[in-house]
């Protein structure tokens, strides 16, 4: 199974696929490339939301890439339990996320997690981000706009810890050269 066929059956919602599959890794601590790359790589989701694309595109290279059948049944038999849970609470509201003007702000909000995914504090401050993101994601892919917004929320509490985190480094190097 490749990673083209995956995006094709899953059409318009392979974008929230993507964002989730983005944020988990950085739900835990992670070593400083990790939130790097994965910012990074949402950075190039966001902006194609942002444009108002349909479904993603990927480098051709990347959408070759098989997974193995094995691979694949034992992700979704870890994700289904959490999915059915999640399901249970969530459900289609605030349909406002729905519409393209939705989308495209979805994918502003996505860009500005992403960029600070990149500059996120190592090990620890990524992880409000990683919820946020994936939150985002799940209510994407529930169709729940209260999820999204939830997401936004923690999203927004991930910005202004980073934001703290960037200023007081700033901080200290200028003092240290203002001497």
């Amino acid at each position: 199974m490749t990673i083209g066929d995956i995006v094709a059956v899953l059409k318009d919602r392979a974008f929230a696929l993507l964002i989730v599959i983005l944020g988990l890794p950085n739900c835990l601590p992670m070593p400083p490339p990790i939130p790097l790359v994965c910012g990074l790589l949402l950075l190039l989701v966001a902006v194609q939301i942002t444009a108002g694309m349909t479904a993603p595109w990927l480098p051709r290279v990347l959408l070759s890439r098989s997974i193995a059948r094995s691979d694949v049944e034992r992700a979704a038999k870890r994700a289904v339990p959490l999915l059915r849970r999640l399901e249970r609470w969530s459900r289609p509201r605030m349909s406002l996320f729905e519409t393209g003007l939705g989308m495209r702000t979805v994918g502003l909000i996505l860009l500005t997690l992403s960029l600070a995914l990149v500059v996120a504090a190592p090990l620890v401050g990524q992880i409000p981000l990683g919820l946020a993101i994936c939150l985002v994601g799940l209510g994407l892919v529930e169709r729940d706009g209260l999820l999204v917004v939830m997401g936004l929320g923690v999203g927004a509490v991930g910005v202004l810890l980073n934001a703290g985190f960037v200023y007081a480094i700033v901080s200290g190097l200028m003092s240290l050269f203002s001497v």
